[in-house]
C-alpha cells in the first residue's frame, strides 16, 4: 500500500502519506524542511527508505497541520499530532522524529504515553540550545529576505559532510529551485517555534523504550544533544554515528536497517 491521504485537525487538513501493509505501526515526523515542502502527494517519492518495514509495518509520515496559528509552539504541534493519531484510529505506535520532529516526538511521548510503544529520537535536541539558536536564526533572517539559494546552500553545509556535499553539489541548485515555496510564513512559524522550545522538564514523563542516533559532527544541533536526552530519558539508548552530522539519515547507508532492528526488539 502506498496512499497520500490528510485528516481534519481542528480548522485545517494535516497531510500524511502511508506505506506498508503490517500490522505494527512506525510514525515518522519530520523536520524543518516540512516548511518548505509537504510531504503531500510524496507516497512513492518517500516510501523507498522503509521497504524493509512494509511486511511487517504500515509506515505513516505527517507534515505539520496546513494552516499554523502565529506563536505556534512545540507543544502545540505534539497535540495536533496526537489528535491525527486518533482520528486515524491508530491505538499505539513506534514514534520517529528526526530534528524539529525530534522535538514533538519528545513531547508527544510525554504527555501521550498511551500512544507510544517505543521512541526513535534522530539528530535531536531537548532544548534550543546555543547551537540551535544560531543556525535557526540564520536561516531566519535568510528566509526573510528570500534568498533562498543561499539559505539551501547553508544548510546543506550545516547538515551534510564535507565529502556527501562535493559528491552532490551539482545537485542543489536544482534542489533550491524545487524547494522554494511561494511564501515563507510556514517555514518561519515551525522555524520560530524551535527558539522556544524546551522539553528538559519533560524528559522523566517518557518512560518507553527510547534509540537516540546522532552524529559526533552535528553542526546543527551539537554534539552534547544526545548525551542530554539520553540522560534526561531513564529507559533510553543511544547510538553515535562516528565522522557523520545532521544528515546521518541520509550518509549513512545502514540507517533504517538499525531503526528496523530497534523496531523488532
Amino acid at each position: 500500500m502506498r496512499k497520500n491521504g490528510c485528516v481534519k485537525v481542528g480548522n485545517t487538513d494535516m497531510y500524511y502519506v502511508a506505506f506498508g501493509k503490517g500490522k505494527k505501526y512506525l510514525i515518522v515526523l519530520p523536520g524543518l524542511s516540512d516548511g518548505l515542502w509537504t510531504v503531500k502527494g510524496k507516497a512513492w517519492l518517500l516510501a523507498g527508505s522503509y521497504k524493509h518495514f512494509f511486511n511487517d509495518y504500515t509506515v505513516y509520515m505527517f507534515s505539520r497541520k496546513n494552516e499554523l496559528p502565529n506563536d505556534y509552539s512545540i507543544k502545540e504541534m505534539a497535540d495536533d499530532q496526537a489528535e491525527a493519531i486518533k482520528i486515524l484510529g491508530i491505538e499505539k505506535a513506534i514514534v520517529m522524529g528526526v530534528s524539529q520532529g525530534g522535538m514533538v516526538a519528545q513531547l508527544l511521548a510525554a504527555n501521550y504515553p498511551d500512544f507510544v510503544e517505543k521512541l526513535i529520537l534522530v539528530v535531536t535536541a531537548p532544548y534550543a540550545n546555543g547551537t540551535v539558536k544560531n543556525v535557526v536564526s540564520r536561516w531566519i533572517e535568510m528566509a526573510k529576505v528570500g534568498t533562498h539559494t543561499e539559505l539551501m546552500l547553508d544548510t546543506a553545509e550545516k547538515v551534510y559532510t564535507t565529502e556527501f556535499n562535493e559528491k552532490n553539489k551539482r545537485f542543489l541548485p536544482l534542489l533550491a529551485r524545487f524547494t522554494k515555496p511561494y511564501s515563507y510564513d510556514r517555514f518561519l512559524k515551525n522555524a520560530y517555534a524551535i527558539l522556544n522550545f524546551d522539553a528538559r522538564q519533560d524528559l522523566a514523563k517518557i518512560k518507553c523504550p527510547t534509540y537516540i542516533m546522532a552524529g559526533n559532527c552535528d553542526n546543527t544541533v551539537g554534539n552534547e544533544a544526545p548525551y542530554e536526552l539520553k540522560e534526561g530519558i531513564t529507559n533510553s539508548n543511544m547510538l553515535i554515528f562516528e565522522g557523520l552530522g545532521h544528515g546521518l539519515f541520509e550518509e549513512d547507508k545502514s540507517f533504517y536497517d538499525k531503526v528496523l532492528d530497534f523496531c523488532n526488539q
